[in-house]
């Protein structure tokens, strides 16, 4: 049996069912102290309602800290649909979404996800205003991959820069699990740094069109596959828990910085890795860019890519601060992302409490 959804510190838990249309959502809010909670609507066809809203729940939760560890004045939220995207996605069904988030009265934004994309936002947005990363056609930040790849290469240069004494990762052997949205990004700018890149991916047809691009990326034919090779930085960017004991065990890699979010497999994967001697970005810190691009959207002057790539660059001070807190005060990586998180919503989201009369 799953835990008991008031087992878990979140603020709020929204299930959105809709027979007509067949939508079944689940809207998790983890906290709202640093304002509305922000984060994308995934997609999925989940194997049981207990496994979406354990989804939900740990997303949402990865959400607040990502948003707070960002310097956002965001909280934390996300949601999820359960169903086939590629069979299930219709009008009516992102339209009647749309109005679940809508009756949280902007206590929610949503934005994409795996399984939804910005034109989905779009219609979603024919039934809520409380929508981010819509196309530039209707004044949105568009795909938020962009930064999010941007945001975790600049994650790895800064690890790089903790482990090795330099930033560069021309030489580097970087192996990317994943180059659907944010893996094909990165890759980009790997190749255009030189680094030694090597790939896989479930989708043959994503791999044809990153080899058609960049001919000198080596694919090899599975992640088990991939984490054995010899590697200075391994990249998950696929679906989470991907930094299983198996993995750990196996990786030659020194540093793991990747897109992917809840990348640990369990709580002690972290500690695993510092005993492996193997330095692991947080996901949520190194991620960031995608949120930062699709939060600029609420700016009262209009989205500017420009300034949310600005924004999304300080992710290589903040990875640092990170890595050099966990050495100086000798914790897991993990857990020092997590207090400078936690510092930031409890200090900030505490300045509720000097009253301003309205």
């Amino acid at each position: 049996m799953p835990d008991p959804v008031f087992s878990h510190p979140h603020e709020q838990v929204v299930f959105c069912h809709d027979e007509a249309t067949g939508l079944r959502a689940i809207i998790g809010l983890y906290s709202t102290a640093l304002g509305p909670g922000l984060g994308g609507t995934r997609f999925h066809p989940y194997a049981s309602e207990a496994d979406a809203l354990a989804d939900v729940l740990a997303l949402s939760q990865g959400m607040a800290y990502k948003n707070a560890l960002a310097g956002l004045d965001l909280g934390g939220g996300k949601a999820v649909i359960i169903g086939d995207p590629r069979t299930q996605k219709t009008e009516a069904l992102l339209r009647a979404y749309g109005r679940m988030v809508e009756s949280l009265n902007g206590r929610y934004f949503t934005a994409c996800d795996v399984g939804t994309f910005s034109p989905d936002m779009d219609v979603i947005a024919r039934e809520t205003s409380y929508v981010t990363g819509r196309t530039v056609e209707h004044g949105g930040a568009g795909d938020s991959s962009v930064l999010t790849a941007f945001g975790v290469y600049q994650g790895m240069r800064a690890s790089a820069q903790h482990v090795w004494g330099d930033a560069s990762l021309a030489g580097r052997t970087v192996g990317v699990a994943g180059v659907g949205k944010v893996g094909r990004h990165l890759v980009e700018h790997l190749v255009e740094e030189d680094a030694q890149v090597v790939v896989t991916d479930v989708d043959a047809e994503a791999l044809g069109r990153l080899t058609a691009r960049f001919p000198q990326v080596r694919v090899v034919g599975s992640t088990d596959e991939l984490v054995r090779q010899q590697l200075d930085v391994y990249a998950p960017c696929a679906l989470g828990r991907a930094l299983s004991d198996d993995v750990v065990d196996v990786l030659s890699a020194q540093v793991v910085c990747g897109g992917a979010n809840n990348q640990l497999a369990h709580e002690g994967t972290a500690k695993l890795l510092t005993e492996r001697g193997i330095t692991y970005a947080p996901d949520y810190c190194v991620n960031a860019g995608g949120v930062i691009q699709v939060a600029d959207e609420l700016d009262p002057q209009g989205f500017s890519f420009e300034r949310a790539q600005a924004r999304a660059t300080g992710i290589y001070d903040t990875t640092l601060a990170v890595l050099e807190r966990a050495a100086s005060e000798h914790l897991t990586t993990a857990e020092a992302a997590d207090r400078q998180a936690e510092q930031r919503m409890r200090e900030v989201g505490g300045l509720g409490r000097i009253h301003l009369p309205r």
